[in-house]
């Protein structure tokens, strides 16, 4: 089975050189599996958000190896990383980060549009996404005209525009209800079974963690636990 994301020792410390330098990730050792689902879960102040940066090339590690479906993060300049990041991963934020003014389809458009994809084929795979998270009837919508659970389903197919290897989802129903956060659950099982996406999921919520195939804990900046499915429930773990 292909490895997409390896972790090596990895490192991150802000105000490096400074009396006040702060280590947050202490020695991160982390595999991902093409077409897992795994969820990274941990308390605030654990080192999530951090990780999940670094997972989704928008920061580097401070010392480590970090390797993204091959490539050496830390080789690449800014250009080569947004490029990456526009082709490898697909996001999807607490907070939906749709543009105001646009409407569904154009959003979901837009990461086509960055890739020089041209207007007629990002229009059709665009129409075949919106389709697929059941939003075709609000393609012509703008973000303020959706319910957090339509904008929400808008930003996934976003994400899965340029058909990343990765779909990294920080939070995806921290601002949504429970009925509509399970409905969003709902997009990512199946994403996972029928697509074979592989799905990394970043969260505070042992519950919404417990749908997912493989449990991440983190604390204090180290993985203190490593569930996979038909162990979370048994209570063994595997230490790092």
């Amino acid at each position: 089975m292909k490895t997409v994301i390896s972790m090596h020792s990895i490192v991150k410390s802000f105000y490096i050189g400074m009396p006040n330098e702060l280590e947050i990730l202490h020695g991160i050792d982390l595999k991902i599996q093409e077409g897992e689902f795994a969820a990274i879960v941990g308390p605030s102040g654990s080192g999530k958000s951090t990780l999940m940066n670094i997972i989704g090339a928008l920061d580097r590690p401070t010392s480590g190896i970090y390797m993204l479906n091959g490539n050496d993060i830390s080789q690449l300049d800014d250009t080569e990383l947004s490029s990456i990041r526009n082709r490898e991963i697909g996001f999807v934020f607490q907070n939906f980060n749709l543009i105001s003014r646009t409407n569904a389809i154009e959003n979901v458009e837009l990461p086509m549009l960055y890739a020089g994809i041209g207007r007629k084929e990002r229009r059709k795979r665009a129409e075949q996404l919106l389709e697929l998270v059941e939003m075709s009837d609000r393609a012509d919508h703008n973000p303020n005209e959706l319910s957090g659970g339509q904008k929400q389903r808008i930003a996934i197919a976003r994400a899965l525009a340029n058909s990343p290897s990765i779909i990294l989802a920080d939070e995806p129903t921290g601002a949504l209800d429970s009925v509509t956060g399970h409905m969003v659950m709902d997009i990512f099982h199946k994403l996972h079974k029928e697509e074979n996406k592989t799905i990394v999921l970043i969260t505070h919520s042992r519950e919404l963690a417990s749908e997912t195939d493989r449990i991440i804990t983190l604390n204090d900046g180290k993985i203190v636990s490593d569930h996979t499915a038909g162990i979370a429930g048994g209570g063994s773990s595997v230490l790092h």
